[in-house]
């Protein structure tokens, strides 16, 4: 009898996902609201994805 062969592990834990989806998400937010407030679209992005950058820590620590 034969055994099948060992899955992969995942590429992503489902705590990560959640992580970067939550990050992700807080970005776009960000990014949203500041070009809707009248910020050019370039620094709307930059403000996005430092709230995406800070967003990481803070989901990681909060969701454990």
């Amino acid at each position: 009898m034969t055994t099948p062969p060992d899955a992969d592990p995942p590429l992503l834990t489902l705590h990560a996902a959640v992580v970067l989806l939550g990050a992700l998400f807080a970005g776009f937010v960000a990014a949203g609201l500041g070009y809707l407030g009248g910020v050019p679209p370039a620094l709307a992005l930059l403000a996005g994805l430092t709230a995406a950058g800070g967003a990481v820590p803070v989901l990681r620590s909060l969701i454990r």
